[in-house]
């Protein structure tokens, strides 16, 4: 099995969100086709740090990124995991509106994947997830 893992500690400050897309990106620039991953994986990087920067980390906490890409068996996986602090706020999709600015973000992410959900951690916190397939 071929498989390439990463892990990092975000800030909670604007700037984790294209901290996580940086380190995705790495990522994938290591692994031969791993590019076939880039452009949904780093909107759902985007998406789920974001979440876990406005809901559910709280002041004095940092977001936990976590990143496995198994090439084989056949189909190739890239599974996104996004640790935060708070267990008791699980992550909602809101009811679309058109003229809404907010809300979208889990809609994206669930349209992208192939699998997605969401997992308390063992001593506190969540993990929100989501996994990606390519053939």
């Amino acid at each position: 099995m071929s498989c390439h893992s990463s892990t990092t500690w975000l800030p909670r400050s604007r700037r984790a969100p294209g901290e996580g897309r940086l380190h995705l990106s790495e990522l994938l620039a290591s692994v031969p086709d791993g590019a076939r991953f880039l452009d949904s994986g780093l909107l759902i990087v985007s998406e789920l740090v974001t979440n876990a920067l406005v809901h559910g980390t709280p002041p004095g906490h940092l977001i936990h990124l976590a990143l496995d890409l198994s090439l084989t068996p056949s189909p190739a996986r890239l599974r996104i995991e996004v640790h935060d602090a708070r267990r008791d706020r699980e992550p909602v999709l809101r009811a679309l509106t058109l003229d809404g600015e907010a809300g979208r973000g889990l809609y994206l992410v669930k349209s992208l994947s192939a699998r997605t959900g969401c997992s308390p951690r063992e001593h506190t916190g969540k993990i929100v997830w989501s996994e990606l397939t390519a053939c």
